[in-house]
């Protein structure tokens, strides 16, 4: 059998895909309530929040590429990249819960906390979710099947966004009963145990079935530089770097916008004599995540006929103009909001799935150009990418909202909410516009990753 026509069972993608979900959960709370979870429920001054952000991120940022390696040289019964899911797992559960725990401490106490157990959730995700990125490239040689594993398993990431953006203001003051410090850490609690059982099917569930074309240990100094000189892997991490900061930013100021911009909290619906009152916040946040998902199962089909790059380039740039019009909308302008917010989400959650596709492709770039292969490596630039923006991101938006005279749990000034505006709509529109124009320069279309292909089939060939 030629093992670059290998195609992957429906159960395994999805199976790979709930790992992305476990991840998720919490990727998902991080980006679109953590920010005012530390200000209005901790109690965080918002430019400590800033400069911890700032700080722990960069640090959790040089991780990335250390866990690659690892990863790499890892020897298992059950391979290189699977054995973290298992290991880490419950870790990883644990140490979200501490991390969403508000302690009994005085601020400088707090602060101290904060840090501590922020920088060890960061620390476990990355021991995990490097190993699960990296897996994807190495559970087929095909490229339209790694295509197709990213489109469903971006699917569940933001079926993951979907469930947290749903329920996760819900959950918090049912268990919370008014303590919404107390609805916190219960509400995580409960997205721990589904993280964990999801992370140990996506074990149990996938095989490793790509291996290097020559099987020896390779210096770090060697690998760092193959991947330095990797140029469409440079090009991904800026645009990762670019994507993050788009994200980060619009994500977290959606419960600021609608908590102090908008003029109706919720909707008030009748049906059959039962009045409903729907929060705007959360209901705008889902009504983007399906739009998401959506957008991302028709990914595959829009990059058959576009290639990844230019369907890239479209998404982005349409994302891009519809995120800057979103800053002249007035307080009372909801349906618009929502049309925007579909249009946005629809455009900008697909091109996750293409850049991931896009590392596996320059993993076998780096394998046919330098004889070896680093796939944890290569795929630990999109979490270093990640965790880069996401530290701009948080230092500009907890610094952008101090210096605008932001004040939790209180009328804003007209200045805070024009900081407010700008963190949905203009500065997040500077990423999503600057990733349009580094992804010009990346190289790989799918004649080259064909070529690759069957080049890198050839060798393995040959050592069989």
């Amino acid at each position: 059998m030629d093992k670059s026509d290998l195609k992957i069972s429906l159960k395994e993608k999805l199976g790979y895909a709930s790992g992305d979900f476990a991840s998720n959960l919490f990727w998902q709370t991080f980006m679109y309530f953590l920010p005012i979870f530390y200000t209005d429920v901790f109690g965080l001054p918002t430019a400590a929040a800033g400069l911890m952000f700032g700080i722990t991120r960069i640090w959790d940022a040089v991780n990335d590429p250390l866990m690659g390696m690892l990863a790499d040289r890892t020897s298992s019964r059950w391979g290189r990249f699977r054995p973290y899911l298992l290991w880490m797992a419950i870790p990883f559960g644990v140490i979200g819960v501490l991390a969403f725990t508000t302690p009994d401490f005085n601020t400088s106490g707090k602060i101290v906390y904060a840090y501590v157990t922020y920088t060890l959730m960061m620390m476990v995700y990355t021991a995990i979710n490097i190993p699960y990125s990296a897996l994807m490239g190495v559970l087929s040689p095909n490229s339209a099947e790694r295509t197709s594993v990213s489109s469903i398993r971006f699917a569940f990431a933001y079926a993951a966004g979907l469930f947290i953006t749903a329920f996760n203001n819900y959950f918090v003051e049912i268990f919370g009963k008014d303590n919404d410090a107390r609805g916190y850490q219960y509400t995580i609690s409960l997205y721990a145990v589904i993280a964990v059982v999801a992370f140990l099917i996506a074990f149990l569930s996938t095989k490793e079935r790509v291996e290097p074309t020559i099987e020896k240990r390779t210096a770090v100094s060697k690998d760092l530089k193959d991947l330095l000189t990797n140029g469409p892997w440079l090009i991904l991490l800026a645009t990762g770097i670019f994507t993050i900061f788009y994200v980060s930013i619009r994500n977290g100021a959606i419960a600021y916008y609608f908590k102090y911009f908008v003029e109706t909290k919720k909707w008030e619906l009748n049906i059959f004599n039962l009045n409903l009152k729907i929060g705007l916040a959360s209901s705008f946040m889902v009504i983007g995540t399906v739009a998401g998902i959506i957008g991302t199962v028709l990914v595959k089909k829009f990059s058959d006929i576009t290639g990844k790059k230019k369907g890239y380039l479209i998404l982005m740039a349409l994302s891009s103009v519809f995120t800057v019009l979103f800053y002249f909308l007035k307080p009372t302008q909801i349906c618009l909001m929502f049309v925007f917010q579909v249009l946005i989400s629809f455009f900008m959650s697909p091109t996750a799935a293409l850049v991931w596709a896009m590392y596996a492709d320059t993993a076998d770039y780096s394998e046919w150009k330098n004889g070896t292969r680093a796939t944890g490596l290569v795929f630990s630039a999109s979490t270093m990418a990640q965790k880069f923006g996401w530290s701009l991101a948080g230092v500009i938006t907890m610094w952008l909202l101090a210096s605008f005279g932001y004040q939790a749990n209180q009328i804003q000034t007209s200045e805070s909410i024009t900081g407010i505006k700008l963190l949905i709509s203009i500065i997040p529109a500077i990423g999503s516009i600057l990733c349009s124009l580094v992804i010009l320069f990346y190289t790989i279309d799918e004649k080259m990753v064909k070529s690759i292909q069957d080049s890198l089939e050839f060798k393995r060939k040959k050592t069989e």
